[in-house]
Protein backbone atom coordinates (compact mmCIF):
# COMPACT_ATOMS: atom_id res chain seq x y z
CA UNK A 1 0.00 0.00 0.00
CA UNK A 2 2.78 2.44 0.89
CA UNK A 3 5.45 1.30 -1.55
CA UNK A 4 5.00 4.20 -4.00
CA UNK A 5 4.58 6.87 -1.29
CA UNK A 6 7.72 5.56 0.46
CA UNK A 7 9.62 5.59 -2.82
CA UNK A 8 8.56 9.22 -3.45
CA UNK A 9 9.50 10.19 0.12
CA UNK A 10 13.00 8.75 -0.04
CA UNK A 11 13.83 9.53 -3.66
CA UNK A 12 11.92 12.73 -4.58
CA UNK A 13 11.81 14.51 -1.22
CA UNK A 14 15.08 13.25 0.28
CA UNK A 15 17.16 12.33 -2.78
CA UNK A 16 18.48 9.18 -1.08
CA UNK A 17 21.47 7.52 -2.70
CA UNK A 18 22.52 3.91 -2.28
CA UNK A 19 24.66 3.31 0.79
CA UNK A 20 23.75 6.50 2.66
CA UNK A 21 23.01 5.99 6.35
CA UNK A 22 19.32 6.54 7.10
CA UNK A 23 17.64 6.98 10.49
CA UNK A 24 13.86 6.70 10.80
CA UNK A 25 12.38 7.35 14.22
CA UNK A 26 8.99 7.39 15.91
CA UNK A 27 7.59 7.67 19.43
CA UNK A 28 5.15 5.83 21.66
CA UNK A 29 2.28 7.12 23.79
CA UNK A 30 3.58 7.67 27.33
CA UNK A 31 1.62 6.06 30.22
CA UNK A 32 0.81 9.51 31.64
CA UNK A 33 -0.69 10.79 28.37
CA UNK A 34 -4.46 10.81 27.78
CA UNK A 35 -5.02 11.33 24.03
CA UNK A 36 -8.49 10.88 22.59
CA UNK A 37 -9.33 7.44 21.22
CA UNK A 38 -9.02 8.75 17.66
CA UNK A 39 -5.66 10.40 18.29
CA UNK A 40 -4.31 7.32 20.08
CA UNK A 41 -5.31 5.21 17.07
CA UNK A 42 -3.59 7.66 14.70
CA UNK A 43 -0.41 7.57 16.75
CA UNK A 44 -0.36 3.79 16.79
CA UNK A 45 -0.77 3.76 13.00
CA UNK A 46 1.97 6.38 12.69
CA UNK A 47 4.40 4.27 14.69
CA UNK A 48 3.53 1.21 12.60
CA UNK A 49 4.03 3.10 9.32
CA UNK A 50 7.34 4.54 10.60
CA UNK A 51 8.58 0.98 11.13
CA UNK A 52 7.35 -0.02 7.67
CA UNK A 53 9.15 2.97 6.12
CA UNK A 54 12.39 1.93 7.82
CA UNK A 55 12.05 -1.65 6.59
CA UNK A 56 11.37 -0.40 3.06
CA UNK A 57 14.45 1.81 3.18
CA UNK A 58 16.64 -1.01 4.52
CA UNK A 59 15.50 -3.34 1.73
CA UNK A 60 15.85 -0.80 -1.10
CA UNK A 61 18.75 1.44 0.00
CA UNK A 62 20.41 -0.41 2.91
CA UNK A 63 22.06 1.04 6.05
CA UNK A 64 18.77 2.01 7.76
CA UNK A 65 18.10 2.10 11.51
CA UNK A 66 14.70 2.45 13.18
CA UNK A 67 14.49 4.04 16.65
CA UNK A 68 11.43 4.54 18.85
CA UNK A 69 11.12 6.08 22.30
CA UNK A 70 8.41 7.43 24.67
CA UNK A 71 7.06 10.74 23.37
CA UNK A 72 8.77 13.86 24.66
CA UNK A 73 6.86 16.22 26.95
CA UNK A 74 6.11 18.65 24.10
CA UNK A 75 7.07 19.63 20.59
CA UNK A 76 10.38 21.47 20.76
CA UNK A 77 11.75 19.35 23.62
CA UNK A 78 15.02 17.59 22.87
CA UNK A 79 14.76 13.87 22.02
CA UNK A 80 16.45 11.32 24.31
CA UNK A 81 20.13 10.41 24.25
CA UNK A 82 19.38 7.10 22.49
CA UNK A 83 18.40 9.01 19.36
CA UNK A 84 21.44 11.28 19.58
CA UNK A 85 23.63 8.16 19.67
CA UNK A 86 21.86 6.64 16.66
CA UNK A 87 22.28 9.80 14.55
CA UNK A 88 25.65 11.17 15.69
CA UNK A 89 27.40 7.98 16.78
CA UNK A 90 28.79 6.96 20.15
CA UNK A 91 32.06 8.88 19.89
CA UNK A 92 30.49 12.29 19.17
CA UNK A 93 27.99 11.83 21.99
CA UNK A 94 30.79 10.78 24.35
CA UNK A 95 32.77 13.91 23.45
CA UNK A 96 29.73 16.11 24.08
CA UNK A 97 29.24 14.41 27.45
CA UNK A 98 32.90 14.73 28.48
CA UNK A 99 32.82 18.48 27.88
CA UNK A 100 29.60 18.88 29.87
CA UNK A 101 27.64 19.88 26.77
CA UNK A 102 25.25 16.97 26.34
CA UNK A 103 23.25 17.54 29.52
CA UNK A 104 22.95 21.26 28.73
CA UNK A 105 21.78 20.52 25.20
CA UNK A 106 19.22 17.94 26.31
CA UNK A 107 17.70 20.33 28.87
CA UNK A 108 17.84 23.41 26.58
CA UNK A 109 20.18 25.19 28.97
CA UNK A 110 23.10 25.50 26.54
CA UNK A 111 24.64 28.93 26.10
CA UNK A 112 25.56 30.30 22.68
CA UNK A 113 29.17 29.31 23.40
CA UNK A 114 28.05 25.80 24.37
CA UNK A 115 26.10 25.43 21.12
CA UNK A 116 29.01 26.67 19.04
CA UNK A 117 31.41 24.22 20.72
CA UNK A 118 28.94 21.37 20.13
CA UNK A 119 28.71 22.41 16.50
CA UNK A 120 32.51 22.32 16.17
CA UNK A 121 32.62 18.78 17.58
CA UNK A 122 29.85 17.50 15.30
CA UNK A 123 31.15 19.17 12.14
CA UNK A 124 34.70 17.94 12.73
CA UNK A 125 33.40 14.34 12.70
CA UNK A 126 30.59 14.81 10.19
CA UNK A 127 31.42 11.56 8.40
CA UNK A 128 30.08 9.71 11.47
CA UNK A 129 26.65 11.41 11.27
CA UNK A 130 23.68 9.88 9.41
CA UNK A 131 23.05 11.48 6.03
CA UNK A 132 19.22 11.15 6.06
CA UNK A 133 16.84 11.54 9.02
CA UNK A 134 13.09 10.91 8.81
CA UNK A 135 11.33 12.16 11.96
CA UNK A 136 8.00 10.34 12.23
CA UNK A 137 7.55 11.07 15.93
CA UNK A 138 4.26 12.57 17.05
CA UNK A 139 5.96 15.48 18.81
CA UNK A 140 8.11 17.76 16.68
CA UNK A 141 11.90 17.80 16.86
CA UNK A 142 12.12 20.66 14.35
CA UNK A 143 12.93 23.31 16.95
CA UNK A 144 15.70 21.44 18.74
CA UNK A 145 19.49 21.58 18.98
CA UNK A 146 19.45 17.92 17.91
CA UNK A 147 18.02 18.89 14.54
CA UNK A 148 20.20 21.98 14.12
CA UNK A 149 23.41 20.04 14.87
CA UNK A 150 22.43 17.25 12.47
CA UNK A 151 21.90 19.85 9.74
CA UNK A 152 25.23 21.48 10.57
CA UNK A 153 26.89 18.14 9.85
CA UNK A 154 25.14 17.96 6.46
CA UNK A 155 22.25 15.67 7.38
CA UNK A 156 19.05 16.01 5.34
CA UNK A 157 16.22 16.16 7.87
CA UNK A 158 12.48 15.67 7.24
CA UNK A 159 10.16 16.40 10.17
CA UNK A 160 6.63 14.92 10.12
CA UNK A 161 5.11 15.66 13.57
CA UNK A 162 1.44 14.75 14.08
CA UNK A 163 1.58 13.00 10.70
CA UNK A 164 -1.39 10.89 9.61
CA UNK A 165 -0.47 8.11 7.15
CA UNK A 166 -3.49 9.12 5.03
CA UNK A 167 -1.51 12.25 4.08
CA UNK A 168 0.70 10.11 1.84
CA UNK A 169 -2.27 10.05 -0.56
CA UNK A 170 -3.32 13.73 -0.28
CA UNK A 171 -0.95 16.59 0.62
CA UNK A 172 2.14 14.45 -0.10
CA UNK A 173 0.94 14.06 -3.72
CA UNK A 174 1.39 17.73 -4.53
CA UNK A 175 3.45 18.81 -7.56
CA UNK A 176 6.62 19.49 -5.57
CA UNK A 177 8.32 21.59 -8.23
CA UNK A 178 5.33 23.90 -8.76
CA UNK A 179 5.00 24.22 -4.99
CA UNK A 180 8.71 25.12 -4.74
CA UNK A 181 8.34 27.92 -7.31
CA UNK A 182 5.27 29.36 -5.57
CA UNK A 183 6.96 29.20 -2.16
CA UNK A 184 10.16 30.88 -3.39
CA UNK A 185 8.22 33.75 -4.98
CA UNK A 186 6.23 34.36 -1.78
CA UNK A 187 9.39 34.29 0.37
CA UNK A 188 10.95 36.90 -1.92
CA UNK A 189 7.92 39.16 -1.47
CA UNK A 190 7.94 38.76 2.32
CA UNK A 191 11.65 39.53 2.46
CA UNK A 192 11.11 42.96 0.95
CA UNK A 193 9.14 43.97 4.07
CA UNK A 194 10.06 45.17 7.55
CA UNK A 195 6.59 44.71 9.06
CA UNK A 196 3.72 42.29 8.44
CA UNK A 197 0.08 42.94 9.36
CA UNK A 198 -2.56 40.19 9.48
CA UNK A 199 -6.30 40.21 10.05
CA UNK A 200 -8.92 37.47 9.73
CA UNK A 201 -12.74 37.34 9.83
CA UNK A 202 -12.70 35.65 13.26
CA UNK A 203 -11.25 38.76 14.92
CA UNK A 204 -7.53 38.06 14.77
CA UNK A 205 -5.56 41.31 14.37
CA UNK A 206 -1.76 41.07 14.57
CA UNK A 207 1.28 43.10 13.57
CA UNK A 208 4.78 41.56 13.44
CA UNK A 209 8.12 43.31 13.20
CA UNK A 210 10.31 41.55 10.67
CA UNK A 211 13.32 43.87 10.76
CA UNK A 212 16.28 42.16 9.13
CA UNK A 213 15.01 38.63 9.75
CA UNK A 214 14.93 36.38 6.68
CA UNK A 215 11.80 34.47 5.69
CA UNK A 216 12.53 30.94 4.52
CA UNK A 217 10.62 28.61 2.23
CA UNK A 218 9.76 25.01 3.15
CA UNK A 219 9.15 23.33 -0.22
CA UNK A 220 9.66 19.62 0.51
CA UNK A 221 12.73 19.20 -1.70
CA UNK A 222 15.33 18.19 0.89
CA UNK A 223 18.04 16.90 -1.42
CA UNK A 224 20.93 19.24 -0.59
CA UNK A 225 23.32 18.64 2.35
CA UNK A 226 21.99 20.33 5.47
CA UNK A 227 18.41 20.57 4.15
CA UNK A 228 15.57 20.70 6.64
CA UNK A 229 11.80 20.93 6.32
CA UNK A 230 8.39 19.59 7.25
CA UNK A 231 6.58 16.97 5.21
CA UNK A 232 4.00 17.50 3.93
CA UNK A 233 5.66 20.79 3.04
CA UNK A 234 4.44 24.09 1.73
CA UNK A 235 5.03 27.25 3.74
CA UNK A 236 7.02 30.45 4.06
CA UNK A 237 8.03 31.14 7.67
CA UNK A 238 10.01 33.61 9.73
CA UNK A 239 10.78 34.46 13.36
CA UNK A 240 9.35 37.94 14.05
CA UNK A 241 11.73 40.19 15.96
CA UNK A 242 11.24 39.51 19.67
CA UNK A 243 9.18 42.16 21.44
CA UNK A 244 7.55 43.55 18.28
CA UNK A 245 4.39 41.45 17.86
CA UNK A 246 1.15 43.14 18.95
CA UNK A 247 -2.55 42.34 18.76
CA UNK A 248 -5.11 39.60 19.39
CA UNK A 249 -5.05 35.98 18.18
CA UNK A 250 -8.41 34.17 18.08
CA UNK A 251 -7.80 30.41 18.25
CA UNK A 252 -10.40 28.08 16.75
CA UNK A 253 -8.27 24.93 16.32
CA UNK A 254 -5.73 23.22 18.53
CA UNK A 255 -2.97 21.01 17.10
CA UNK A 256 -5.28 18.00 16.53
CA UNK A 257 -8.88 19.15 17.01
CA UNK A 258 -11.36 22.00 16.71
CA UNK A 259 -11.80 23.88 19.97
CA UNK A 260 -15.24 23.75 21.59
CA UNK A 261 -15.21 27.57 21.67
CA UNK A 262 -12.70 30.19 20.52
CA UNK A 263 -9.91 31.43 22.78
CA UNK A 264 -8.49 34.94 22.50
CA UNK A 265 -4.80 35.50 23.21
CA UNK A 266 -3.85 39.13 23.83
CA UNK A 267 -0.30 39.91 22.68
CA UNK A 268 1.80 42.85 23.86
CA UNK A 269 5.48 43.46 23.16
CA UNK A 270 5.90 40.03 21.61
CA UNK A 271 4.32 37.98 24.42
CA UNK A 272 0.91 36.56 25.30
CA UNK A 273 -0.23 38.63 28.30
CA UNK A 274 -3.83 37.47 28.65
CA UNK A 275 -6.11 34.56 27.67
CA UNK A 276 -9.84 35.18 27.22
CA UNK A 277 -12.35 32.33 27.13
CA UNK A 278 -13.06 29.12 29.06
CA UNK A 279 -12.33 26.41 26.47
CA UNK A 280 -10.38 23.47 28.04
CA UNK A 281 -7.31 24.22 25.89
CA UNK A 282 -6.88 27.33 28.03
CA UNK A 283 -5.65 25.09 30.86
CA UNK A 284 -3.02 23.54 28.58
CA UNK A 285 -1.70 26.95 27.63
CA UNK A 286 -1.74 28.23 31.21
CA UNK A 287 0.27 25.21 32.31
CA UNK A 288 2.88 25.86 29.60
CA UNK A 289 3.06 29.55 30.51
CA UNK A 290 3.51 28.62 34.19
CA UNK A 291 6.43 26.35 33.25
CA UNK A 292 8.28 29.20 31.54
CA UNK A 293 7.60 32.81 30.62
CA UNK A 294 9.51 32.10 27.39
CA UNK A 295 6.60 29.92 26.25
CA UNK A 296 4.56 33.12 25.85
CA UNK A 297 6.86 34.29 23.05
CA UNK A 298 5.42 34.90 19.57
CA UNK A 299 7.89 32.63 17.82
CA UNK A 300 6.79 32.30 14.21
CA UNK A 301 4.62 33.65 11.44
CA UNK A 302 4.02 31.19 8.59
CA UNK A 303 2.03 31.22 5.34
CA UNK A 304 0.73 28.02 3.70
CA UNK A 305 1.53 27.25 0.04
CA UNK A 306 0.39 23.62 -0.51
CA UNK A 307 -2.65 23.42 -2.83
CA UNK A 308 -3.27 19.73 -1.97
CA UNK A 309 -3.41 20.32 1.80
CA UNK A 310 -6.93 20.63 3.24
CA UNK A 311 -7.24 19.17 6.77
CA UNK A 312 -7.96 21.79 9.47
CA UNK A 313 -7.79 19.28 12.35
CA UNK A 314 -4.13 18.27 12.03
CA UNK A 315 -1.60 21.06 12.54
CA UNK A 316 1.07 19.48 10.33
CA UNK A 317 -1.18 19.68 7.27
CA UNK A 318 -3.36 22.61 8.36
CA UNK A 319 -0.44 25.05 8.50
CA UNK A 320 0.45 24.16 4.89
CA UNK A 321 -3.01 24.86 3.41
CA UNK A 322 -2.64 27.37 0.59
CA UNK A 323 -3.90 30.76 1.73
CA UNK A 324 -3.77 30.19 5.50
CA UNK A 325 -1.39 31.66 8.03
CA UNK A 326 -0.10 30.19 11.27
CA UNK A 327 1.39 31.74 14.38
CA UNK A 328 3.53 29.81 16.84
CA UNK A 329 4.37 30.28 20.50
CA UNK A 330 7.61 29.42 22.27
CA UNK A 331 10.96 28.47 20.77
CA UNK A 332 12.35 30.17 17.67
CA UNK A 333 16.06 29.54 18.19
CA UNK A 334 16.32 27.11 15.29
CA UNK A 335 15.26 29.55 12.54
CA UNK A 336 16.68 32.94 13.31
CA UNK A 337 15.22 33.86 16.70
CA UNK A 338 16.75 34.18 20.15
CA UNK A 339 14.24 32.36 22.40
CA UNK A 340 15.25 28.87 23.55
CA UNK A 341 12.60 26.83 25.37
CA UNK A 342 11.35 23.20 25.14
CA UNK A 343 8.02 24.25 23.63
CA UNK A 344 6.84 25.24 20.16
CA UNK A 345 3.16 25.14 19.20
CA UNK A 346 1.47 26.44 16.04
CA UNK A 347 -2.07 27.75 15.54
CA UNK A 348 -3.69 28.14 12.11
CA UNK A 349 -5.88 31.05 10.98
CA UNK A 350 -8.22 30.97 7.98
CA UNK A 351 -9.16 33.54 5.32
CA UNK A 352 -6.43 35.97 6.35
CA UNK A 353 -5.60 39.28 4.73
CA UNK A 354 -1.84 39.80 4.98
CA UNK A 355 -0.11 43.08 4.20
CA UNK A 356 3.67 43.49 3.84
CA UNK A 357 5.05 46.96 4.58
CA UNK A 358 8.47 48.16 3.43
CA UNK A 359 10.84 50.55 5.18
CA UNK A 360 9.74 53.24 2.70
CA UNK A 361 6.10 52.82 3.75
CA UNK A 362 4.86 50.90 0.71
CA UNK A 363 2.13 48.40 1.59
CA UNK A 364 1.51 45.30 -0.56
CA UNK A 365 -1.38 42.90 0.06
CA UNK A 366 -0.06 39.36 -0.42
CA UNK A 367 -3.17 37.55 0.83
CA UNK A 368 -6.72 38.83 0.66
CA UNK A 369 -9.41 36.79 2.41
CA UNK A 370 -7.28 33.68 2.01
CA UNK A 371 -6.43 34.19 -1.66
CA UNK A 372 -2.72 34.37 -2.55
CA UNK A 373 -1.86 37.50 -4.55
CA UNK A 374 1.73 37.16 -5.67
CA UNK A 375 3.34 40.15 -7.43
CA UNK A 376 3.54 39.60 -11.18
Amino acid sequence: MFREPFKSLFEVNMGVRQGERIIVFGDTVRPDETPSAADRERRLRLLQVAGEAARFAEKVYGATTFISFPATAASGAEPPETLWRAVFGAEIVAMLAREGLLARLLTKQATAANVERAREIVVARREEVAEVIIALSNNSTSHTRFRALANAAGSRFASLPHFDPDMFFTSMRVDWHRLAARTAKLAEAINSAVEIAVETPNGTRMVFGKGGRAAEGDDGLLTEPGSFGNLPAGEVYLAPVEGTSEGVMVLEYGPTHKLAAPLELVVREGRVVEIRGDEPHRGTLEQKFAESELNRNIAELGIGTNDRASRPDNILEAEKILGTIHIALGDNSGFGGTVQTPFHEDYVFYRPTLTARTAEGTATVLLRDGKLLLPG
